[in-house]
């Protein structure tokens, strides 16, 4: 008998009823294995082996993490920081939220070092039940002291709250002229368009990670949602001295929000204590002018083409039509028998395009605005102008839609050959509402 196989495939199976997946990791090589007979969410992205386990959790972390969750996992891959905390604490554990099968699962995170100090195990559990029943405890021990001054959305202070602390701040003004502090006002931007376009499951989502941003920014200072979309955080000490690299950082993960359609953006605005202020609300009232403007400077970026940032569409679709889409859509799937499924609302120019076409080609996100100006971005530029003049006959007045072939670009920089079929279908004027299409990779 084998005494170290059979102990090794007792330890698998012993990890295997705790743990969804569990990888071995050589630290010096970065070469992983997976342990046998463990079935883990990510198998369908996340290879069971390979030689360089840091590149791969990172390469596949956009095909099973959801989109808020991506950078803050990343991060937690960083090799470097990650061997420093296991060598001083062994251990280190992340939650985030698992989107494998369409289905959001909160997932935690176990960076363990192993005894030789050579090996690390990553270990992935499933804590959707814990994260449930924290939940229902949490709502169990809410007092109604508490609930006043919490907002239940996201979990922070409340306007209440806020109030009182204005009141404590005046206090110590009051007491010592020479009190520092400042005050950063935000909102997330277009949330009305969010909640009208997308739902108000989409506008909440917005809002509490907005609060989570501006939280893990001005990590030592209290924040408040003072209203539907806007936030006060109120900055002393060590985020008071460093409040304007914490502005830019804030600033900065708007704007990358903006450009990768993966999060909220976020308007702010920072005014500080001057000795001719009288009161907390001489300061609010100028940190809310300098967010309208910064509000103002971002509705006029250039460049914004994305299905998130709303400021891009003309006439945003309703709910009923983005309902009626995307039923035409699951029949289109129903029937089609293979392909890349593409259906465009001529009427708001919104389109909903096949998943794996949106992972296949690294596009943004399965609905978009104007798809056309988008997907041109791919196309080879020597068959630009076969998708240009098959887009301009669609929209003409006498549609008549003709298969095409043309080149499009993948996210490895190679080209392939496709080939379109397409279709229109008029309303009861006989005008064109909707057109859509296969697309074949050859």
């Amino acid at each position: 008998m084998n005494i170290g196989n059979e102990i090794y495939n007792q330890i698998s199976y012993t990890l295997a009823a705790h743990f969804e997946c569990v990888y071995y990791v050589e630290i010096k090589s970065n070469h992983y294995v997976v342990f046998e007979n463990i079935q883990p969410i990510v198998t369908t992205v996340f290879p069971a082996e390979g030689e360089n386990f840091f590149e791969d959790a990172i390469k596949n972390a956009d095909k099973y993490l959801h989109p808020d969750d991506i950078q803050r996992v990343i991060k937690a891959y960083d090799k470097e920081s990650l061997l420093s905390t296991l060598d001083k604490n062994r251990d280190f554990s992340i939650t985030f939220r698992s989107i494998a099968a369409g289905h959001i699962t909160n997932m935690r995170l176990i960076m363990i070092l192993c005894s030789d100090r050579e090996h690390m195990l990553c270990c992935l559990e499933n804590i959707e039940d814990e994260y449930q029943e924290k939940e229902r405890q949490k709502k169990d021990l809410q007092s109604a002291q508490l609930h006043a001054r919490r907002d239940d959305l996201t979990g922070i202070k409340n306007n209440n709250a806020f109030i009182e602390y204005v009141d404590s701040i005046d206090d110590n003004i009051a007491r010592d002229k020479d009190f520092k502090f400042g005050v950063v006002m935000c909102d997330v931007n277009d949330l009305k368009l969010i909640n009208d376009t997308r739902g108000h499951a989409f506008g909440d989502e917005a809002i509490r990670a907005t609060s989570r941003i501006i939280c893990e920014t001005f990590e030592h200072s209290p924040v408040f949602r003072t209203g539907g979309d806007e936030f006060v955080a109120v900055l002393t000490g060590k985020d008071y001295e460093q409040r304007d690299k914490l502005l830019a950082r804030l600033r900065s993960t708007s704007e990358e929000n903006r450009h990768s359609r993966t999060g909220p953006v976020i308007a702010s605005g920072l005014a500080v204590w001057e000795n001719s202020d009288i009161k907390f609300s001489d300061v609010l009232r100028r940190a809310d002018g300098l967010m309208y403007d910064n509000k103002k400077a971002i509705k006029n970026a250039k460049n914004v083409d994305s299905f998130k940032n709303m400021d891009y569409t003309d006439t945003p679709i309703p709910p009923e039509r983005k309902r009626l889409l995307d039923g035409l859509f699951g029949a289109f799937v129903t029937i089609a028998g293979g392909g890349y499924i593409y259906l465009n609302d001529m009427r708001y120019d919104f389109s909903r395009w096949a998943l794996q076409l949106v992972d296949d080609f690294g596009l943004e996100s399965v609905y978009m605005y104007h798809a056309d100006r988008i997907w041109q971005n791919y196309i080879h530029p020597d068959d630009k102008e076969v998708i240009k003049d098959a887009v301009g006959v669609i929209f003409s007045d006498d549609p008549q839609v003709e298969p095409i072939k043309y080149r499009a670009r993948k996210p490895d920089g190679s080209y392939v050959l496709l080939s379109t079929r397409g279709f229109v279908l008029t309303d009861s004027n006989g005008e064109p509402e909707y057109f859509g299409g296969i697309i074949v990779e050859e």
